[in-house]
């Protein structure tokens, strides 16, 4: 049986086994068209804040500590994270797309941790 939920970075070419792409960062791409980027819902409001985002700034030295502080953010997300739960019902499969680079240290692995199936 195929996972429900799964992440990917936007930059990879879409595919039909992604299903409903949901663009999990608070800022657009860079360099990257709508038309490519084959979003179906940018979601930006369950990424971290700019606070967080800023201060992780992608050192993985900082990973265990971003892990606590966007889980705690995201508990008290709770207008993004119902809008995320609803998505998941609504879909046979959902792919959370980001842009990072990194692939082991970015809020799409969280958001697996915490919503994954």
């Amino acid at each position: 049986m195929p996972k429900k939920f799964s992440i990917k970075r936007v930059y990879e070419t879409p595919s039909n086994e992604d299903g409903y792409r949901i663009l999990i960062d608070r800022l657009w791409p860079r360099g990257l068209t709508k038309e490519k980027a084959q979003v179906d819902l940018w979601l930006k409001d369950i990424s971290p804040s700019a606070e967080l985002r800023k201060w992780f700034n992608h050192e993985p030295e900082k990973w265990t500590e971003f892990r606590k502080l966007y889980k705690a953010e995201i508990s008290k997300n709770k207008i993004a994270t119902q809008i995320l739960k609803d998505e998941f019902k609504k879909h046979q499969k959902v792919t959370l797309v980001y842009g990072a680079k990194d692939e082991e240290h970015n809020d799409a692995v969280v958001l697996l941790e915490v919503f994954g199936d």
